[in-house]
């Protein structure tokens, strides 16, 4: 396999891992959520009934949990087709896309 081909391959486990770490990071902050106010519910930034201060740290929150998760759903899929191919899935240079 050469290493021009590599991201094709590469682009459908990463979509399909994304796919997965998002409900994983949904999960883990609506259940860190409960955790930290009490609640079932996270404030949504159009909830009148909610402060700033409230809609900001759930914003900070969730922002945070999805960036772990998303690395991390990232990093075990390149070091997975690396296993699999013998060559790290570099994007040359241009981060996600």
């Amino acid at each position: 396999m050469t290493d021009k081909k590599l991201p094709l391959v590469y682009k459908p486990v990463g979509l399909a891992f994304g796919w997965a770490g998002g409900l994983v990071a949904g999960r883990l902050f609506r259940t860190t959520w409960k955790m930290v106010r009490g609640e079932d519910d996270a404030p949504d930034a159009l909830d009148r009934e909610r402060g700033w201060g409230e809609i900001l740290l759930a914003a900070a929150v969730q922002g945070a949990i999805f960036s772990v998760v998303r690395s991390a759903v990232d990093r075990a899929g390149a070091v997975a087709i690396e296993r699999s191919t013998g060559t790290w899935p570099d994007t040359g240079g241009q981060g996600r896309s």
